[in-house]
């Protein structure tokens, strides 16, 4: 198996799994179906492309939360473009200044095929809403012959300066990762209404998922410093 690794880092991301009405709210962390829709705009499949999807939807999805963010909320206001008549207001959610790292693991030919629509996407990559481009280029390689967990495990830790110079004395970080149960697991995980089965707007459907919450550890701040050089050490030595 290979692992196509991203960094999902932005201004404003929104991971929204329901909208209703005029109410569209954020989930705390991507979401499956927003991933996997991402790769499959890079590699130029139509929306109403049920085939192309499905060994996109196969493949399993983690997530990593390197920074949390904050949620914010916004409202907006349109009009109508014949009548201008004024819409009804909505209410929009976002996550502001988080950093996540998604990693999906299937079949190295398929991902080695994402890999390269990626690096040069039909469409460009979004963070859950077309308004929250990222700020960062997304690509963070493809692995092989390594499991989602591992890579996660093995990525540096791609937090923002401001935020990482706030754990600044920690030699490590534990960081939560969100990851597909396996069968044996399934009975005791959550259930996430985020696997992709058709984005036809005609028929948009999404089946539930079962998702445990994991965890890794990587180097922190303080490890990745150098040790302070004291000359007068190396005097004290050589008069010893």
């Amino acid at each position: 198996m290979s692992v196509l690794a991203l960094r999902l880092a932005g201004p404003l991301q929104s991971w929204g799994a329901s909208a209703r009405f005029t109410r569209r709210t954020t989930e705390s962390a991507p979401t499956k179906s927003a991933v996997i829709g991402m790769l499959a705009a890079a590699a130029g499949i139509d929306r109403g492309d049920d085939t192309g999807l499905t060994p996109l939807a196969a493949l399993r999805f983690a997530v990593r939360i390197d920074q949390p963010g904050t949620r914010v909320r916004d409202f907006q206001t349109a009009h109508h473009g014949a009548s201008g008549k004024s819409m009804p207001l909505s209410e929009r959610f976002y996550l502001a200044d988080a950093v996540f790292v998604a990693a999906v693991e299937g079949d190295p030919t398929l991902l080695a095929g994402l890999h390269a629509a990626l690096r040069n996407p039909v469409y460009a990559p979004f963070l859950g809403r077309r308004s929250c481009p990222p700020a960062q280029p997304v690509d963070l390689g493809l692995h092989d012959d390594a499991s989602s967990m591992e890579v996660l495990a093995e990525l540096p830790w791609q937090a923002s300066a401001w935020y990482r110079r706030q754990h600044r004395d920690r030699a490590d970080i534990e960081l939560t990762v969100l990851r597909e149960a396996d069968d044996e697991e399934a009975e005791f995980a959550d259930a996430f209404r985020d696997q992709p089965i058709s984005y036809a707007a005609e028929h948009r459907r999404h089946a539930l998922r079962a998702v445990v919450s994991d965890s890794v550890r990587v180097v922190g701040p303080s490890a990745r410093r150098l040790p302070r050089h004291d000359p007068f050490d190396a005097v004290q030595e050589e008069r010893a």
